[in-house]
């Protein structure tokens, strides 16, 4: 006869990092919400949040962890479902202090613990900073007539891996389950998606076992986490996924197994799962929703009323202005125009008419005087006429205090509008346009914004941005007649140079062989001194990066933990 389904939750949940109780509550609402699930899985370090860095350290950290992991083992006594949880828990042995574990919580206790023994080290993770990797052991557990296999992200991620000592899901898979379930905190980035799927699709085929992933969603600092967990079928691939960028709690069904006449099946919305999930966005369709989620979390979670962001005219902070008021709505976003004797008439118009289209209110702060003074002041202690680079940066640093008072007084966020071409050659003023406490587009190439402008024009159906900002010549308007190719290289070129220069092997691999053809071309062509160039100008500009506001991550390797560069280094 063959066994009832395995009925299963999957939590896909967005946690603030250390607020226990709010985490607590979620955790809570989801099990109430799901009375008639065997099974409620949650994430990697749900209690906590992903990730809680070193505030592991500080002296309560996990007597508030363990007081919410008491409130959850009492909660399991009102439900006939096994939980399971991700939580810090002690190393008794040698190592680090700490392990990154899964527990399984039935019926007011800790029925199981299992320790993560995969832990990344690379791009932007750096779990060996304070866990010991867990002993090689499959956690395996009896469930309504399942053997129900559990696993950490990295450790069903990762199969096949030689740089690790160990095989985590080949091990689980040989225990002979019927299911595996990997709890995760797997960070987005453009292609996460279809990279996530298909190497779960293969890990699951070359085991011949199906896959539980369920992954958290929301942003933590520069991280965001998109959600979209799996089913993962053995026969097919990814059958089954829930909402990208969003919450979601929802049960499923599996029967059959490794016991019966034919393999395990899943069972979504009482149909069972036969047709296999496409995987990507489109990129721009990515970028959007990713900076949306990103921003509207980092505001909430950090407490602020809302942001400000200084009007240019020009297409970036255009785009951060569009990309704001989507994320917070208009009433929480705000907008200064600070023109100077060297800012054109369309600086200005331009502005205004993009905040209109917005619905967002716009300030004008003039700095034509506070320039004068500035420029006086200095003849007059130094007895010398500033430099035309000085001129420049000083008018940028003034727009960034007064950014900055209006921050202090109105309680808003200033956010950046620099993009990553400028930011990788140091094309910024640092305590100027680098102001800020986020930058939305920093992980974004500047032909990127312009595809990403075009692309929410599209999205609203309307000319929101204005065509004269997409038409516009690139220029930092701070010295007469100023243009972006008076200094740089052609944006298309430019930005081909620097995906290969600074993420290299991290691009997708269609976007790795176009950068390396292009790049390949230049030389080709006797263009030697422009990429010396381009590169000289990255290595040089690492101080100010440095001091840059963070940054929403976007692409596999983004300024910030995922690119860590020395500053006093030669060539």
């Amino acid at each position: 006869m063959a066994k009832k389904p395995l009925r299963i939750t999957l939590a896909q949940l967005n946690y603030r990092i250390c607020d226990f109780a709010r985490n607590l509550g979620r955790i809570t609402d989801a099990v109430q919400s799901a009375a008639a699930a065997d099974l409620i899985v949650f994430s990697e370090l749900c209690l906590s949040g992903y990730s809680p860095q070193d505030r592991v350290e500080e002296p309560d950290f996990l007597a508030r962890q363990d007081a919410a992991l008491a409130a959850v083992c009492a909660l399991s006594k009102s439900t006939r479902a096994t939980l399971v949880i991700g939580a810090v828990s002690v190393n008794a042995g040698v190592g680090k202090p700490l392990h990154n574990s899964l527990l399984l919580v039935q019926d007011g206790r800790v029925r199981l613990r299992y320790h993560k023994q995969l832990l990344p080290t690379y791009n932007i993770f750096d779990e060996r900073r304070h866990f010991e990797p867990g002993e090689a052991h499959a956690a395996v557990l009896e469930l309504a007539g399942y053997r129900v296999g559990f696993l950490i992200c990295e450790d069903a991620w990762n199969d096949e891996n030689r740089d690790y000592p160990a095989n985590p899901l080949r091990d689980v898979a040989a225990a002979g389950v019927d299911l595996v379930v990997s709890i995760n905190a797997s960070p987005s980035n453009v292609g996460k998606t279809d990279e996530r799927q298909r190497i779960l699709s293969a890990a699951a085929t070359r085991h011949g076992v199906p896959m539980v992933y369920v992954n958290q969603v929301g942003g933590n600092d520069e991280i965001v986490f998109d959600g979209g967990s799996l089913l993962v079928d053995p026969r097919l691939g990814v059958v089954h996924r829930l909402p990208l960028f969003a919450e979601a709690v929802e049960t499923v069904g599996f029967t059959g197994g490794r016991g019966e006449a034919r393999d395990g099946v899943f069972l979504a919305e009482g149909k069972r799962c036969t047709t296999r999930v496409s995987a990507e966005l489109r990129d721009m369709d990515f970028y959007y929703r990713q900076i949306v989620l990103g921003l509207r979390d980092y505001v909430d979670k950090t407490g602020f009323h809302g942001v400000v962001i200084g009007a240019s005219g020009g297409i970036d902070s255009a785009l951060t202005l569009a990309l704001a008021t989507d994320a917070l709505g208009a009433e929480r976003v705000r907008a200064l125009t600070m023109p100077s004797r060297y800012s054109s008439t369309g600086s200005v118009d331009d502005s205004a008419t993009l905040c209109a289209n917005l619905g967002v209110q716009l300030f004008r702060h003039d700095i034509g005087t506070l320039f004068d003074a500035y420029r006086s002041g200095f003849s007059a202690v130094l007895g010398v006429e500033p430099s035309a680079l000085t001129q420049e940066n000083v008018q940028a640093r003034i727009r960034g205090a007064i950014l900055m008072e209006f921050s202090n007084h109105f309680g808003h966020l200033v956010l950046s509008t620099g993009n990553k071409s400028e930011i990788s050659v140091g094309y910024t003023t640092l305590y100027g346009d680098m102001n800020g406490g986020l930058n939305l587009i920093g992980d974004l190439y500047k032909t990127e914004v312009f595809a990403l402008a075009r692309h929410y024009n599209q999205r609203h159906a309307a000319e929101r941005i204005p065509q004269a900002i997409l038409d516009k010549e690139p220029s930092a308007e701070l010295a007469p007649g100023q243009r972006d190719g008076d200094t740089l290289p052609p944006y298309p070129v430019l930005d081909e140079i620097l995906k290969l220069h600074i993420e290299g092997r991290r691009l997708r691999p269609e976007e790795f062989s176009r950068a390396q053809a292009f790049v390949a071309g230049l030389e080709a062509a006797g263009q030697q001194e422009l990429l010396r160039r381009v590169t000289g100008m990255v290595a040089r500009s690492e101080f100010k990066r440095r001091q840059a506001p963070p940054i929403i991550r976007l692409r596999g390797r983004a300024f910030g933990n995922g690119r860590q560069m020395p500053i006093a280094a030669q060539g």
